[in-house]
């Protein structure tokens, strides 16, 4: 493709220099909420080591808007990976600060997690109008956006280390990102978009979960099962839902609510798991979304308790599947994007 590694050139100083990264929330440079958010556990704080340096290795322009990334990031241990749908006009206003939107991708996936969106939606006609990068980083098969227990030792992978301390001051540096964010994600990807959002809540303006896992201890043997479909040990993400039940409540986002501030905005949707509208005809009852249809259920009575500004799109028939999910994006964008403006 022509337009391969265009933006190679135009980053090479900085792909040259080493990043350092910091903390996710000691470089953020906006107001935090009006009342200071309660402290995180120990057991949850010990998994947020800091890297000494994430360096950009590549910048590979594949599309007219469309950017892929390759870090080396200790975070991780190897390379990690993020798709940038840069914003109409980008090349056109080489001084312009952009806002962000991060969209997280699901578990499972048999392609490179960073491709979902585009692959399976039309995401950048959706965002065409978007006057932001819109990000979709690597996040691992399974890799609950979270830096893993690992029986108390942590190290890689460090998911939460590389989105919030590689990731996002490499696209302030590299790719002209400001200070404003919101955040979005399906599936597990909804489970990190309202995790990151209250666990870091100076950080996101707004979030929203397609379809996400939204409490996890409502059902810790489904997320357990999870993991050990795809080969990982069900201990070394959280460890075990009872001897460390701190460590699961700090990332999950039903305990994580009050730590939002009062009036934030969030958006939710979730099907029951009765065919609807958007399956093909003979599709069978979804057992997982109706059970995720429950945990947004309660989900969203305690953060209207607690004051939160829900939009919440519980739609009766729909299935686990991305027609829903990328209509639930294009309803959620005015509200993700109107704190960017």
């Amino acid at each position: 493709m022509p337009n391969r590694r265009r933006a190679v050139a135009a980053l090479a100083a900085l792909a040259a220099a080493p990043l350092l990264a910091t903390t996710a929330e000691a470089r953020s440079p906006e107001p935090g909420p009006s009342k200071a958010p309660k402290a995180l556990p120990p057991e949850a704080l010990a998994g947020r080591r800091t890297p000494a340096r994430a360096r950009l290795i590549a910048a590979d322009r594949v599309g007219e808007r469309v950017l892929d990334l390759t870090i080396d990031s200790p975070a991780l241990g190897r390379e990690g990976h993020a798709r940038v749908l840069l914003p109409t006009g980008y090349d056109r206003r080489p001084h312009h600060r952009w806002p962000v939107l991060y969209l997280l991708h699901g578990c499972c996936d048999p392609g490179p997690g960073w491709e979902a969106w585009t692959r399976n939606t039309d995401v950048e006609a959706i965002t065409a109008d978007v006057p932001a990068l819109i990000v979709s980083p690597e996040g691992g098969p399974v890799g609950f956006y979270s830096n893993w227990w690992n029986g108390g030792h942590y190290g890689p992978p460090a998911w939460e280390t590389f989105h919030l301390a590689e990731l996002r001051p490499l696209l302030e540096r590299a790719l002209r990102a400001n200070g404003r964010r919101a955040i979005a994600g399906l599936s597990m990807g909804g489970f990190g978009a309202l995790s990151y959002a209250a666990r870091h809540p100076r950080l996101f303006r707004a979030a929203a979960s397609f379809s996400g896992v939204v409490h996890t201890t409502l059902d810790p043997a489904g997320i357990q099962g999870i993991l050990t479909g795809q080969g990982a040990d069900p201990t070394a993400l959280w460890g075990d839902p009872a001897a460390q039940s701190a460590l699961w409540d700090a990332h999950n986002p039903y305990a994580l609510i009050p730590r939002l501030p009062r009036g934030y905005p969030l958006y939710l949707a979730c099907g029951n798991g009765t065919p609807g509208p958007l399956d093909p005809p003979g599709r069978p009852e979804d057992a997982l979304e109706r059970g995720l249809g429950e945990m947004a259920q309660r989900y969203v009575r305690r953060a209207r308790a607690h004051g939160l500004a829900v939009t919440a799109h519980l739609y009766g028939p729909g299935t686990h599947t991305w027609p829903y999910w990328e209509r639930e994006l294009t309803r959620a964008l005015p509200l993700l994007t109107g704190p960017l403006a």
